[in-house]
């Protein structure tokens, strides 16, 4: 009974954390109410407040879980030996920045920049973390300058593109110009 209650607990926790994301996206951190995403969670506002103290901690939890759930599939992807190299890079960069692309590409990673005091030391940490994946799965001497070009390419191509497609196009050539 107590496994099927915290998977339960789990199950609901990552629900809210799912709609908290995408509602400081929609409205941003400032505007956000808890009433707004207890709403879009469809959970009440005091079980939201059992859930988590307050906006900033629920606004930290969305945020490192979103970080924390990309960079464990970006992981996941590098690692597998199965398809080529680019085809992984490819996959890990869709995951880390390529799915904030179109609707949520100004809202996510603008929320998570204007409020880099409410994140504290993740907001380093992961894209840190992020570029030692893609230097590992590169390897050789050339491996970190490549991980960061193309990390310096993503990031300008979440602004230029429209699409999550035309990301990873984009980003498909990115890779084809500096991986053998």
């Amino acid at each position: 009974m107590a496994v099927t209650q915290n998977t339960a607990e789990s199950g609901r926790r990552d629900a809210v954390l799912e709609s908290a994301l995408l509602t400081f996206a929609r409205h941003g951190y400032r505007k956000t109410s808890m009433a707004e995403v207890a709403h879009a969670a469809r959970i009440s506002r005091p079980g939201l407040y059992f859930l988590f103290a307050s906006k900033e901690d629920l606004f930290r939890a969305a945020v490192t879980r979103a970080l924390e759930q990309d960079l464990a599939a970006a992981e996941r992807i590098l690692a597998d030996p199965g398809p080529p190299l680019r085809e992984r890079l490819l996959g890990a960069f869709d995951r880390w920045a390529g799915r904030y692309v179109g609707p949520m590409s100004r809202d996510v990673p603008s929320v998570i920049e204007q409020n880099p005091d409410l994140l504290g030391s993740i907001t380093r940490t992961a894209p840190e973390r992020f570029e030692e994946l893609v230097v590992t799965a590169v390897g050789g001497p050339a491996a970190a300058g490549v991980a960061q070009t193309l990390i310096s390419a993503s990031v300008g191509l979440k602004y230029q593109v429209g699409t999550r497609e035309e990301y990873l196009a984009r980003m498909a050539t990115a890779i084809g110009l500096l991986v053998p």
